[in-house]
């Protein structure tokens, strides 16, 4: 799973520049999806110990080792944190893949939302990115299960179909939408909570 979110990811990225849109003279039709994929991550540590004037925290993981982070100015409220509490950090990432049929203009896009703890709270913080990119569908190679696509500023990239029946839902001319999506939530809490 982690192997095909991180081709995605590359493929997503390599696709992440703009070129002039194409007219578009057909009504658009209702996108194919293709594949989707998703994982969630959680990891949790015990506080060891906290050095205000450095702003160290020495956190023991779940399997027993013990570390240590530097708390940047951005995390607010250290002070509420106490030797015992728990951290627990939640990582999300899902990448969609849809055709649409008739073409799209090649487009990037980038969106994304963070919060923090509010004043006087336990430190906290979440944080979300979505990245979306259309390119063109410039050949299809049933026999090599390859497909070309052209990016937003006019790049070409190859890439490989996991599955070969996929390659059925597109032809040359139409657009696919690659959404790559992650998210991070940091919590602390007192034990047992």
């Amino acid at each position: 799973m982690k192997k095909h979110i991180a081709i995605l990811t590359a493929t997503v990225a390599a696709l992440t520049l703009s070129i002039p849109a194409r007219s578009e003279d057909k009504p658009a039709q209702a996108p194919r999806h293709v594949r989707s994929m998703s994982q969630t991550v959680t990891a949790k540590a015990t506080v060891e110990a906290i050095d205000m004037k450095t702003r160290h925290v020495t956190l023991k993981s779940e399997a027993g080792k013990s570390f240590t982070i530097a708390a940047d100015k951005q995390v607010k409220n250290l002070a509420q944190v106490h030797v015992g509490d728990v951290v627990e950090v939640t990582y999300h990432e899902a990448v969609a893949i849809d055709v649409l049929p008739g073409g799209a203009p090649p487009s990037s896009s980038v969106e994304g939302e963070a919060g923090t703890a509010k004043p006087g709270a336990k430190p906290g913080a979440a944080g979300v990115r979505r990245v979306t990119i259309v390119a063109t569908i410039e050949a299809i190679d049933e026999a090599t299960q390859h497909v070309t696509l052209r990016g937003p500023e006019g790049n070409v990239i190859e890439v490989k179909a996991q599955n070969p029946e996929n390659l059925k839902k597109g032809k040359v001319g139409d657009s696919v939408r690659l959404t790559y999506t992650e998210a991070v939530a940091i919590a602390v809490r007192k034990p047992g909570k």
